[in-house]
């Protein structure tokens, strides 16, 4: 067996963040398989040293390695991360922090106009909401800005800076944006505008000269954790300055001055950005879907009810897939200033107006992607056998949506993705990534072609004059080639172990359950069963495009029913026994309450 590193690749369903280092193995036998049949990797952890099972004779062997799979292994750090209790941070320990209290104390004191630049996306808008609040309770006299996508595009821009100058603001805080805003940081200084800069992006070859900069990703920053959403670091300001000696005289106290008030904007903006679900922002994500479940917001009320989302029923999942795409939406299309009234709105029945508007907005959205996701795959397929990166660039391609259907690329084709809007004279676009491939760290090998970009390892945005595609094309490809050329491209699951399914029960259940909020770096645990038999299969839902499974356990007479979407047409080629991935769920139907597999993967046994 080939034995990798668990740190040598940063795929979601792997965490990255921790000091330790687990080995995984891959099975070269379980990597051969039809099309048909899957089109995955699989990669199974082994099992940690018996001595240290030994240490955990109170948690079930099974969720005593998962932990361990995460780099959890002590028992402090058990105990901490099942009872969802690690500390936070003290948030002056972040690198500027202390400049941009003492900056924004003195802008209150004086009566000085400050503007919060806010990024268009959800991490964007919550961490928007959060010092508009903060500021506001403090005294300030604030305005939000978010640009336009459509018009200014991302980050900073001169025009709306020269804007806000000419309105009497005296300073710019950015949020979750402005960290490779270099230009539009000196032009900031030259009109007399105090920039501090809260962001979380990956840092440049140059940091902008700001009367403070906030990001943990700084070299020199001596903050714990490096992993902060753009939410988080606002959220980290807004803690800075509720700490803070300094004795400016406040408004009357109210609930935005406690910081268990942002909480729930914390958790939609993690959640949402796919920031690692661990450490701090685990803490924070845990105790945001609390208050998002006992919702004081008319707001996020009001978004529930229109969403169908009943209280006591909000977790990651449904962050990422039914609150967040609606708070993202008009920023795709529009603009987000929409999403940020309906987060602060104080008024239910403007709160309800404005969450019936998001979400029409987010069915527009759905078409427009749709549409052109259809156009971009045709041409994606017409170039797959000549090239490592796919490349679209249409001229009907709209800003908001190139991001969603460069991910839809990434998801069926398993290679680097760039969506562009090409325009007559500049195209701006989008790119997603594969774990094996760090797109801006291939951006900046271009640099020289490109007018703007910035993102992280699976995410960025750029702009480039549109006469120099055709040579960004071949650069881009030409790097992709040097890393990517001698790679099997395929998705890979992580497994955390392989059991027999007879040793699942409701006590792993409700250990496993402990680990939550799932998501980036944090992965819901996968496990493997080989040899198992299969009792029935039929084809289940309105297409009959999902699989619903009886299997057996060759070691046990239990029955077990599982489900595997969008597998249908896989019913044919299983056989009688089979090998399966999957993740372990509670089921609910007809009043009863049982364990159900929900599966990953699933192959012919080759046990």
């Amino acid at each position: 067996m080939l034995r990798v590193s668990k740190y040598e690749r940063t795929g979601s369903r792997v965490p990255a963040c921790s000091a330790k280092s687990v080995e995984w193995l891959v099975c070269p036998s379980l990597c051969r398989s039809s099309l048909r049949v899957s089109l995955y990797k699989w990669v199974v952890a082994p099992p940690p040293p018996p001595l240290h099972l030994a240490r955990f004779p109170h948690l079930p062997p099974l969720v005593v390695q998962v932990l361990y799979n995460r780099g959890i292994t002590s028992p402090e750090e058990v105990k901490a991360f099942l009872e969802g209790e690690e500390k936070f941070h003290n948030p002056f320990r972040l690198k500027g922090m202390s400049q941009a209290v003492t900056r924004i104390r003195k802008a209150i004191r004086h009566g000085e106009p400050i503007a919060v630049y806010g990024d268009f996306d959800v991490d964007g808008v919550t961490a928007t909401a959060i010092l508009v609040e903060t500021l506001r309770a403090l005294g300030g006299h604030v305005i939000p800005y978010i640009p336009d996508r459509v018009r200014e595009g991302y980050g900073l821009n001169k025009m709306a800076l020269h804007s806000l100058a000419h309105k009497g603001i005296k300073v710019v805080v950015t949020a979750d944006c402005g960290i490779r805003s270099v230009e539009e940081a000196k032009y900031a200084r030259r009109i007399g505008l105090d920039l501090i800069i809260t962001d979380h992006h990956s840092i440049g070859p140059e940091i902008p000269q700001a009367v403070a900069v906030i990001n943990p990703k700084q070299e020199d920053c001596l903050y714990p954790f490096g992993e902060l959403a753009g939410v988080g670091v606002a959220f980290k300001l807004a803690q800075a300055l509720l700490l803070s000696n300094s004795q400016v005289p406040l408004k009357a106290r109210s609930t935005a001055l406690e910081e268990e008030a942002f909480y729930d904007l914390v958790a939609l903006g993690t959640v949402a950005d796919m920031v690692p679900l661990l450490g701090e922002n685990r803490s924070m994500v845990i105790k945001g879907l609390r208050c998002l479940n006992s919702p004081r917001r008319p707001g996020i009320r009001a978004l529930m009810q229109v969403a169908g989302l009943a209280p006591g029923s909000v977790d990651s999942t449904a962050i990422s897939f039914i609150l967040g795409p609606r708070l993202n939406a008009p920023g795709r299309l529009s603009s987000a200033m929409l999403s940020l009234r309906l987060l602060m709105s104080q008024d239910e029945r403007e709160a309800l107006e404005l969450a019936r508007q998001l979400d029409q907005w987010n069915r527009r959205r759905q078409r427009l992607m749709n549409q052109a996701l259809e156009k971009a795959r045709q041409k994606a397929l017409d170039e797959m056998e000549k090239r490592m990166v796919i490349l679209v660039a249409d001229r009907e391609f709209i800003p908001g949506i190139v991001g969603l259907v460069a991910s839809k690329l990434v998801e069926e084709f398993y290679r680097p993705a760039i969506v562009m809007e090409l325009g007559p004279e500049r195209s701006r676009g989008s790119a997603r990534s594969i774990p094996e491939f760090n797109i801006t760290a291939a951006l900046d090998q271009c640099a020289s072609l490109l007018r703007k970009y910035g993102g992280h390892s699976a995410a960025a945005g750029l702009t480039i004059d549109t006469h120099k595609l055709p040579e960004f094309q071949e650069r881009i490809e030409e790097i992709a080639e040097q890393t990517l050329g001698a790679l099997d491209l395929k998705p890979t699951l992580f497994i955390d172990a392989e059991v027999s399914l007879a040793k699942l029960n409701w006590d792993v259940y409700f250990h496993l359950s402990k680990m939550e909020p799932f998501g980036y770096a944090n992965p819901e645990p996968l496990f493997l069963s080989r040899g198992v038999r299969v009792q029935s299969s039929k084809l289940v839902g309105e297409d009959a495009n999902h699989l619903r499974l009886t299997l057996a356990d060759p070691k046990g007479s239990r029955l077990w029913n599982a489900i595997a979407f969008k597998m249908g047409d896989r019913i044919s080629s299983l056989g009688d026994y089979v090998d399966v991935v999957y993740t372990l769920k509670a089921d609910n139907w007809g009043g009863e309450r049982r364990l159900q597999l929900c599966v990953k993967d699933i192959r012919p046994s080759e046990v």
